[in-house]
């Protein structure tokens, strides 16, 4: 799963690593620790238009709902499942890259989990790679606007995925510098299923209770 991530990098770095200028950078603030359920407004790099880095909601509001609360069920989405799925099938064209340059996931040391230990994990230099995603333009009927949203893709957990997510075995969909470009340009969703570049982890703290993470 992905619910927590990191982008620390200042503007000049991002745009520098993706070939994208931001459409108004002033709002672009570096995080630590992004947190999925806050539905934040990220940058996004779409592939309607992959020269420029927008900001998008995280969770994907489908463009026939009628409210915004699927959001919290949409922050993810399973590459294996993504054309059957009623939330997704019609957006599985709409793709889009997520930049990060580290993602956060909860170790369980006991069968219920309540006691976790943090791992950060990324790219060995810590640099900017990007998550798969997928996108969609939702209008709200209320306040008559119109919001761009996305999910984040996941897959079965590599080995030290597995080792750290030890529950369900998942992970994002990270996607290497050389596929960025064959991701935004609808290459079949199965070559995406098992590429990831190397990652390592690190421990953040030892293990103690955790009743609140999710």
């Amino acid at each position: 799963m992905c619910f927590y991530s990191k982008l620390t990098k200042k503007a000049e770095e991002i745009e520098s690593r993706f070939k994208a200028t931001f459409i108004d950078k002033s709002r672009y603030v570096p995080n630590n620790e992004i947190k999925a359920f806050d539905f934040p407004q990220l940058p996004v790099i779409c592939s309607a238009n992959p020269s420029a880095l927008d900001f998008f909601s995280w969770g994907l509001i489908p463009n026939w709902s009628e409210d915004d609360t699927i959001k919290k069920y949409t922050l993810n989405a399973r590459i294996e499942t993504l054309e059957t799925k009623a939330s997704f099938r019609e957006f599985t064209e709409n793709r889009c890259l997520i930049p990060a340059n580290g993602f956060y996931e909860w170790k369980w040391l006991d069968s219920k989990g309540k006691f976790k230990e943090k791992y950060e994990i990324g790219l060995k230099d810590e640099s900017l790679f990007s998550f798969a995603g997928i996108w969609s333009l939702w209008k709200d009927p209320v306040q008559a606007l119109e919001i761009h949203t996305f999910a984040v893709l996941t897959t079965q957990a590599d080995s030290l995925m597995s080792e750290i997510h030890n529950t369900k075995k998942r992970m994002p969909v990270i996607l290497t510098q050389e596929s960025e470009k064959h991701w935004l340009q609808q290459a079949p969703l199965e070559n995406f299923k098992t590429l990831s570049p190397a990652l390592v982890a690190k421990r953040i703290f030892p293990a103690s209770p955790q009743l609140d993470l999710f």
